[in-house]
């Protein structure tokens, strides 16, 4: 066949139409579009070239979508794509009413389980298998999980239940020894030692022809040899949870994983394959440093990705910078994160403070306890964690940290809506379904020094705490190295006006500053989701005829609605517009353009303001500037 096979492939029914000799010529379009494609749109990368051979054999296998795929996190999955009709917009991946970065069920029927957080497949297939039985449906379903995805534990709640059930689901290990940050853990170390007698094996053959005329040398082999199979005959942990294991498989071997495929797909019951596969896989630049090539943004194929250029510090610089400080000034300090240790800031901070350093896993809800047992100790601890991650600890936090008023202060980045990403990890929660926690306070900073001296002020509080933060970098180039704290729970007023006071809570400071200034309106960086600044409220409520909140998260029980209850106990009367996300998920996208797009930027909330304060505009600075 002349041209390109992706261009003909629109579903994987015409993939298993190929003969097997003609598949090696799809994996190898697939990874040379995979590097064009992510070179033009950013996006996850590494993952992606590690999976090619997987997703076509897996494609060729079974028969979808009938049978069921579910993809753990998914960040792997834009070879999936490309074989499911999705070729001809690769282009617009992670834009703005393009592709999803992830699997999403409304996007294509291939997308059987949307997914972009960790460790929810096996639980996910598990579901569907059971549900296909009920249903007399003869359909297979299939979780892939990575090796780092494999440490949380909803990972082993649904191997538990799903090896004491007789449904035919197939687990797929994807072990390419590399989450997103290096991975941890005795599960690591055992997956290596499979890993080990596999590597053993293949060398077998050559080794024999090699030393069979060096006895000393070819008995010691043989007694390496009788330990290896000692190993990996002995049942897995797997085996032992009830499901039948296979592999190690090398999973760049197109003609092993379709043999090996087809096998376990005509098996009864509960199984579990295990395959190797190296991420970055046919870009040498990734397969050397596959981390820098995780989530790379737009680059040039030939020269690769580029040192970053020197810029204004990210709020994630930032933090790092701040604990590696205080770390050096308090010796109580201890750092936790879930396996984000890149993502987070932390790397320097390990380096440097190695045994206050804790990386634990992707295992959310252990990282949370995990803190409050060290706090019982005396220590302070500070988890590293995004917003939208904190959500799978959401138990531990009340029941184990807030219940106890443990000292435990949580750095959330990935505050608001985090851009491309999309919904799935979108920070706009952790205001509403914190706030009601009893003994939490909540901090929002508005700029980078001001998060710099709020993390102190949480820090230094006897009681958990939440600083959160945005994604990227804000608006000032040089942040001062001090740890002084600002004072608890005090509001800042910015700017004087007349008529309206603008609340603003975090990174929504700045266009509301630039609506005061042009509407002559008052602005108070509010600093302080909870506990709020009461006397700041009261005192703008005598020279005010109304309030404009103003948060980058779920109006529904945010910072807004903690005014209107303040003001409620307070007897204040006073009209109140809350702005922030609505009731919907949130498109993925551009963050400036998102921002536009559900008029949180300065243009968008001004066109709110005078639509609510029509009467207003009879006098004063808002009539002056509609006249304009």
């Amino acid at each position: 066949m002349d041209g390109s096979l992706l261009q003909w492939l629109k579903a994987p029914a015409l993939l298993r139409k190929l003969g097997r000799d003609q598949l090696e010529r799809v994996a190898e379009e697939l990874r040379a579009d995979l590097i064009r494609f992510v070179s033009q749109t950013g996006g996850h990368f590494s993952s992606n070239l590690g999976t090619v051979e997987l997703t076509v054999a897996l494609h060729y296998v079974f028969n979808t979508p009938d049978d069921r795929l579910v993809w753990d996190v998914g960040h792997q999955t834009y070879a999936h794509k490309m074989l499911t009709g999705r070729f001809d917009q690769m282009s617009t991946l992670r834009q703005k009413s393009g592709l999803s970065g992830f699997p999403k069920r409304d996007e294509s029927v291939y997308d059987s389980f949307g997914t972009a957080h960790s460790s929810t497949s096996i639980s996910a297939a598990l579901g569907m298998a059971l549900g296909a039985k009920q249903m007399g449906s003869q359909r297979r379903c299939v979780a892939i999980i990575g090796d780092g995805a494999l440490t949380a534990g909803m990972a082993y709640e649904a191997l538990n239940n799903a090896g004491a059930s007789d449904c035919n689901l197939l687990v797929i290990l994807n072990d390419n020894d590399m989450s997103i940050s290096p991975p941890v853990g005795a599960l690591n170390n055992y997956l290596k030692q499979l890993m080990g007698g596999r590597f053993y094996a293949n060398a077998k053959e050559l080794g024999k022809n090699i030393l069979k005329n060096a006895p000393p040398l070819f008995a010691l082999a043989k007694h390496l040899e009788q330990q290896t199979q000692e190993l990996i005959n002995h049942n897995t942990i797997f085996e032992k949870m009830g499901f039948e294991y296979t592999g190690p498989i090398d999973g760049h071997d197109l003609a092993a994983l379709i043999d090996t495929l087809g096998d376990v797909k005509e098996r009864k019951g509960p199984q579990f394959m295990h395959v190797v596969t190296k991420k970055g896989k046919g870009y040498l630049k990734a397969e050397i440093d596959p981390i820098a090539y995780h989530g790379p943004s737009k680059f040039d194929p030939l020269i690769g990705v580029l040192p970053a250029k020197p810029s204004k510090p990210t709020y994630t610089q930032i933090f790092g910078k701040w604990l590696c400080d205080m770390a050096s000034h308090d010796p109580r300090l201890v750092a936790i994160t879930p396996a984000m240790r890149e993502g987070s800031g932390l790397v320097q901070y390990s380096q440097i403070f190695p045994d206050r350093y804790f990386d634990v896993g992707i295992a959310e809800q252990h990282a949370v306890t995990f803190a409050a047992g060290l706090a019982c100790e005396g220590l302070k601890p500070v988890v590293a964690i995004y917003s939208t991650f904190l959500q799978r600890g959401y138990d531990q936090l009340i029941h184990d940290v807030a219940l106890q008023n443990l000292p435990v202060l949580f750095a959330l980045d990935r505050a608001g809506i985090v851009g491309p990403d999309g919904p799935t990890h979108a920070g706009l929660y952790d205001i509403a379904f914190t706030r009601c926690i009893p003994n939490m306070s909540i901090i929002c900073p508005s700029d980078e020094s001001e998060c710099r001296r709020l993390l102190s002020s949480g820090y230094l509080h006897n009681g958990p705490v939440t600083v959160r933060y945005p994604r990227g970098s804000g608006i000032e180039a040089v942040v001062e190295d001090t740890l002084d704290p600002l004072p608890w729970g005090k509001a800042a007023l910015r700017q004087s006006g007349s008529e309206l006071a603008l609340l603003a809570f975090g990174q929504l400071l700045q266009p509301a500053l630039i609506i005061g200034k042009k509407l002559g309106l008052t602005v108070v960086d509010m600093r302080w989701a909870k506990p709020l600044d009461l006397q700041m409220i009261s005192e703008l409520a005598k020279t005010h005829k109304g309030f404009v909140t103003l948060e980058d998260g779920s109006k529904a029980g945010g910072a807004g609605s903690a005014v209107l209850e303040a003001c409620q106990q307070m007897n204040l009367k006073l009209d109140t517009l809350i702005l922030g996300f609505g009731d919907e998920f949130t498109e993925h996208g551009d963050h400036a353009e998102l921002l536009n797009y559900y008029q949180l930027d300065a243009e968008g909330i001004e066109a709110k303001i005078t639509l609510r304060w029509p009467e207003l505009l009879a006098k004063g600075p808002l009539k002056n500037r509609l006249a304009a």
